[in-house]
């Protein structure tokens, strides 16, 4: 069950090992009080991004336990909200409201490149978190959710 007033919010990327870990981890640090977050890949990658976990490290957010996911390990779950990170279009299985966020992979990136994008992606999701906060309660339910068949 979804608390009241909660949105589920899935951010994805290509391989789950960068950009949309860190959204997610920002999202649970600052955002938990309006937002059930997730993260996931269009191809998962085998393990987080070293350079990930210590970006993050340095913003006091542990990313150490976490694992690239692919869409169908999140199996039927459905979401209000999803942000896209990929550059592509979404696979038709997602339905419902999508966002997309240009920012760069990190991936293959110098460390100082990799918090560069780490701070962007932070302001993007304070940013949604306020959004959420000053949103009615009810504004995203209803125009369909991120239902996900795959």
């Amino acid at each position: 069950m979804i608390p009241a007033g909660k949105q589920r919010v899935l951010f994805v990327c290509i391989g789950n090992a960068c950009r949309s870990q860190m959204a997610e981890g920002f999202a649970r640090t600052l955002g938990s009080d309006v937002m059930i977050p997730a993260s996931a890949g269009l191809a998962p990658a085998a393990v987080v991004a070293p350079d990930t976990i210590r970006a993050m490290d340095a913003r006091n957010i542990d990313l150490r336990d976490h694992f690239p996911k692919s869409l169908r390990q999140l199996g039927r779950a459905e979401f209000d909200l999803v942000i896209n990170m990929t550059g592509f279009f979404l696979p038709k299985e997602f339905k419902g409201r999508i966002v997309d966020w240009e920012v760069a992979d990190p991936v293959f990136m110098e460390y100082a490149e990799h918090c560069e994008i780490r701070d962007a992606i932070e302001q993007l999701v304070m940013t949604l978190v306020l959004e959420l906060r000053a949103a009615p309660r009810t504004q995203f339910r209803g125009q369909g959710s991120g239902r996900l068949e795959l």
